[in-house]
């Protein structure tokens, strides 16, 4: 008897809970009072980082940095969805904080190897105490670009330490590094400080999240999984990645639709509120149903990453593929619907559309994770489309 490819979902509900409306109240005020549109236009200035007040108060005061972390490494013991629910608000600020790349993907992929049998299960203890505390911000030294299901190694192990170069590395301004490496017995992950690693800044569209090609040459480095736990590992980090990153392109999408609702309803033009007109109408109304549907992906993904591993690959190709190119949608009609002050660097509306549009190549493209779609649930092979 031949078993299906995809067996199905269970039942998850996408309905918030307390926990979840309490932190969105607490994180949206944070950035009501810390993350106006201004400041984050200044990160094209060179006026700030993204490790300042902004995200010491977010990962050490909040404690949102260990969301992902069980209790006993010292986390918080949630879960996707309250992490989903932060990264909606992130996104719709447009917050140039690591949290995606240091408290969600690296934290993720450390989290898978606590109930394997880590090279060093302390050094995997410890690196998650000191990221669930906020005094590390780590980063998994993988190309931006790479989908979950198709990780490379570009690193190897050599006798007097790693050699390669990892580009473009998102977040290359962490403290540590998980560099994933191909060793002299198979692959395996290794953690990397930053004084070992050289990291060459990257020109990137969206510089709220900066890039940056990393060279290790004979870097020193403590390993921490091989074969296959490594593996594992390393994709269990990039799809909770990809799968949070849709919660993020919905806050961005929601805060554009918004914006541009309340802008229609009070500019005039030929006598009358712009959005009045009908074609404008059926636009916001396309717009809207577009927005919600994705909101409903995203939490169906955040939820079976929580409760239901075996959608979780589905769930996420979803959410991944739609909500990647809805925050686009959302972000040209903001601007273009603007008018002329949409055009201009005054007007928040270009560091949205800079975000999604540099979100949607970001852990795997839309047509790579339907393609991915299609051959997990049988429709189609996968014949690895990037």
């Amino acid at each position: 008897m031949t078993l299906p490819v995809y067996s199905g979902p269970v039942r998850l509900s996408l309905v918030e809970s307390e926990d979840e409306e309490s932190v969105r109240t607490v994180v949206r005020k944070l950035l009501a009072d810390r993350c106006a549109s201004e400041d984050v236009a200044a990160v094209y200035d060179g006026a700030q980082g993204p490790h300042g007040a902004l995200w010491r108060t977010l990962a050490a005061d909040l404690g949102l940095a260990g969301l992902l972390v069980p209790e006993e490494a010292g986390g918080a013991g949630a879960g996707p969805r309250e992490t989903g629910t932060v990264l909606e608000e992130l996104g719709s600020a447009v917050a140039p904080v690591p949290f995606l790349t240091s408290a969600v993907i690296a934290t993720s992929t450390l989290v898978r190897l606590m109930p394997e049998q880590p090279a060093d299960r302390s050094a995997v203890r410890d690196t998650l105490v000191a990221a669930a505390s906020g005094e590390l911000v780590l980063t998994l030294a993988v190309p931006w670009s790479t989908a979950p299901d198709s990780p490379a190694y570009t690193v190897r192990e050599k006798p007097d330490g790693l050699h390669g170069d990892v580009t473009p590395v998102a977040g290359a301004d962490a403290g540590t590094f998980l560099v994933p490496a191909l060793g002299t017995d198979g692959p395996g992950l290794w953690l990397v400080d930053r004084a070992e690693v050289r990291a060459t800044p990257v020109t990137a569209l969206d510089m709220t999240r900066p890039l940056a090609t990393l060279r290790l040459d004979g870097a020193r480095a403590r390993p921490v999984a091989r074969g296959r736990a490594a593996e594992d590992a390393v994709r269990a980090g990039l799809l909770t990645g990809a799968g949070l990153l849709a919660s993020e392109q919905v806050g961005l999408a929601h805060w554009c639709l918004t914006e541009t609702v309340s802008y229609l309803t009070e500019r005039r033009q030929f006598g009358r509120v712009v959005g009045g007109f009908q074609a404008i109408k059926h636009r916001m109304a396309d717009l809207h149903i577009a927005v919600e549907s994705a909101r409903a992906a995203a939490r169906y993904a955040a939820a079976a990453l929580a409760d239901d591993p075996g959608d979780a690959p589905v769930a996420v190709a979803v959410a991944a593929s739609v909500c990647s190119e809805v925050a686009v949608s959302a972000a040209e009609e903001c601007v273009q619907l603007h008018g002329g002050i949409g055009m201009t660097w005054e007007h928040p509306a270009h560091l949205r559309l800079k975000r999604a549009v540099a979100d949607q190549v970001a852990l795997g493209t839309p047509v790579r994770h339907r393609a991915r779609l299609g051959g997990i649930v049988g429709i189609v092979p996968d014949k690895g489309c990037r």
